[in-house]
C-alpha cells in the first residue's frame, strides 16, 4: 500500500487546512453557541471546489481521490466538525449520482452539484428506522412521468438547506429489500416539509433534519441504478462515508491532542509544568499513538477505494477505530484541563461534545463491528 500524496494534493491538502484554521474554528465556536447553520457559509469552501471533491473533472470538479480526500475532511473536522460532514455528505451523494446514475442525470446533475445552491442531502433513516434501511416504510408509487415519495425521513444531514436529497424508498408491495430503490428528488417542491432538529449534543453547525414527504414528484430519468438496487446502493454509499467520518474523528482527535499539549506545557501546579507529570505525559502518548494508528486504518481503507479493490471491512475498521480513539483523545483533553475542561469558554469542552456522534452516524460501533466480524467469518469459511 502507498498512501503519498502527489505534490498537488498535497496542495490542495494544504490549503484546506490553511483556509479552515484561520477562517472556521470561530465561526464553529459560534454556531454551537446558537444552534446556527454553518450551510449558511459554504460559499468560499466552493470556491476552492471543496464541495465538488468527488466530481469528475469534466463536470466541473476537482475528481479527488480518496485518500487525499480524507485528509482535507481531517483538515477540515480540526476547525470545524460540523463543516467536515457537510462537505462530507455531499461528496458522497456527487458519488452516488456519477456511479448510478444514467448519462444524462449526471450531465445535468455533477455540474450542479459543483455549484452554490445545490448542497446534498442523504436521507436513509426513518422515525423507526436507524440502522436497518432494509426496514424502511417510505414508499415510491408509480406515477405517469415517474415516481411519488410519500413517508417520513429523521436524522437527515444538510436537511434544512439541502436542495437534492437521494432518498431510499420501497418501489414495490413487499418488505423484502430487493424491492427498494434509491432516487434523487428535488426537494424545491410542495410535498416535502422539513423540520430543524435542535438540541444535538455536539455538531450544532450541522443541519438535522425530519423529513416529510407527501406525493413528491421524482422523474423516472432520478431512479438511481435500477428498480431494487436501493439497498446496493445504500450500502455501497455507507462504506465510502466511513472513510469520511473516520476522517471527521481523526480531525477532532487532532484537534484535541493540540490543544491538551499546548495547556500542558503551560499551566503549572505545585511548582511545575503539568507536561512534566507522568499522568499526564501517559495521556499524551496514549492519544498520539491512538491517533496514527487511525490515520494509518483511514489511509489503508482510502487506498483500497481508489484501487477499486474491496474496501468494506477495513472501511468499518477505520470507522470504528478512529471514531472510539477520537472520544477517548476528547476524555484525556477534557482531563487533561480539569475544571476548564468542564466549562465551554475551553474548546475542548466543546469537542467532547462533537466527538460523540462519530460512534453513532454512518452505522453505530456496534454495526462496525457486526461488519467486520461476519467478513472475517466468511473469510474462514
Amino acid at each position: 500500500m502507498s498512501a503519498t500524496l502527489t505534490e498537488d494534493h498535497q496542495l490542495l491538502v494544504d490549503a484546506a487546512r490553511t483556509f479552515a484554521r484561520a477562517e472556521l474554528t470561530e465561526l464553529d465556536r459560534g454556531w454551537d453557541r446558537d444552534e446556527s447553520s454553518c450551510c449558511e457559509h459554504l460559499d468560499p469552501l466552493y470556491e476552492m471546489g471543496l464541495m465538488a471533491l468527488r466530481v469528475p473533472a469534466e463536470h466541473g470538479g476537482l475528481e479527488c481521490p480518496m485518500v487525499p480526500y480524507a485528509h482535507i475532511i481531517r483538515e477540515l473536522a480540526y476547525a470545524s466538525p460540523s463543516v467536515a460532514v457537510t462537505v462530507a455528505v455531499h461528496n458522497m451523494v456527487a458519488e452516488i449520482v456519477r456511479r448510478y446514475a444514467s448519462e444524462s442525470t449526471q450531465s445535468e446533475m455533477l455540474p450542479r452539484l459543483a455549484q452554490p445552491g445545490n448542497l446534498a442531502a442523504f436521507a436513509i433513516s426513518e422515525p423507526n428506522t436507524g440502522c436497518d434501511p432494509a426496514s424502511v416504510t417510505t414508499r415510491a408509487e408509480r406515477a405517469p412521468d415517474g415516481w411519488r415519495l410519500s413517508g417520513a425521513k429523521m436524522w437527515v444531514t444538510n436537511g434544512m438547506t439541502g436542495r437534492w436529497f437521494v432518498v431510499l424508498a420501497r418501489t414495490g408491495n413487499t418488505a423484502a429489500s430487493q424491492e427498494l430503490g434509491m432516487l434523487l428528488l428535488d426537494a424545491q417542491q410542495t410535498g416535502v416539509a422539513r423540520n430543524i432538529i435542535h438540541g444535538k449534543m455536539g455538531i450544532r453547525g450541522s443541519e438535522t433534519a425530519e423529513m416529510s414527504l407527501d406525493q413528491a414528484d421524482v422523474p423516472e430519468e432520478r431512479l438511481l441504478g435500477e428498480p431494487g438496487w436501493g439497498m446496493r446502493i445504500a450500502l455501497s454509499a455507507l462504506d465510502g462515508g466511513r472513510i469520511g467520518i473516520a476522517s471527521q474523528a481523526a480531525g477532532i482527535g487532532a484537534a484535541c491532542l493540540d490543544l491538551m499539549t499546548d495547556y500542558a506545557r503551560q499551566r503549572e501546579q505545585f511548582g511545575q509544568r503539568i507536561a512534566d507529570f507522568q499522568a499526564i505525559q501517559w495521556m499524551l502518548a496514549d492519544s498520539k499513538t491512538e491517533l496514527l494508528a487511525a490515520l494509518a486504518l483511514i489511509d489503508r481503507a482510502a487506498w483500497l477505494k481508489d484501487e477499486q479493490r474491496p474496501f468494506t471491512r477495513e472501511a468499518s475498521m477505520a470507522k470504528l477505530y478512529a471514531s472510539e480513539a477520537a472520544n477517548r483523545i476528547a476524555d484525556r483533553a477534557v482531563q487533561v484541563h480539569g475544571g476548564y475542561g468542564f466549562v465551554n469558554e475551553f474548546r475542548v469542552e466543546q469537542l467532547y461534545r462533537d466527538a460523540r456522534i462519530t460512534r453513532l452516524y454512518e452505522g453505530t460501533s456496534e454495526i462496525q463491528r457486526l461488519v467486520i466480524a461476519r467478513s472475517l467469518l466468511r473469510d474462514e469459511s
